[in-house]
């Protein structure tokens, strides 16, 4: 079960780079060719909402991705930000969040969002089958 971690500071920078390692480990985990634009698409989306989390709690803590290749491919994206109650006056930001979850779900073959302990941070998960485990 190989296993690649990266930790960037929240800035939206640093979101290119963690889709580029992301297509990297997937291409080498045996993810369908063509299947590597939708997993690229779906880890810029996650790490760019964990980044915006951070951004909004004004906090300097790391961003964790987390690529695994076991029985299938997943990709862990963990923010350590309070909980997001969001802005119920501004219909807009709760538009752009749901959408950005609905192009998650529609990107990888299985979507879990996990809130953190205590209301503290989240886990959004994503999978793709591999070529030995479809």
């Amino acid at each position: 079960m190989p296993t690649v971690r990266l930790r960037f500071s929240p800035s939206p920078a640093h979101v290119r780079t963690a889709r580029l390692v992301a297509v990297a480990c997937g291409r080498r985990a045996g993810v369908a060719v063509d299947r590597l634009e939708e997993l690229k698409l779906a880890v810029g989306e996650a790490c760019a909402r964990a980044v915006a989390r951070h951004r909004r709690g004004s906090l300097p803590d790391m961003v964790l991705l987390e690529l695994v290749d076991d029985a299938g491919f997943e990709v862990r994206v963990l923010d350590y930000a309070p909980a997001d109650p969001g802005n119920p006056d501004d219909p807009e930001e709760t538009v752009v969040a749901e959408a950005g979850i609905a192009l998650l779900a529609e990107s990888a073959d299985v979507l879990k969002v996990t809130p953190g302990a205590d209301g503290i941070g989240s886990t959004i998960s994503l999978w793709w089958p591999t070529a030995n485990h479809r």
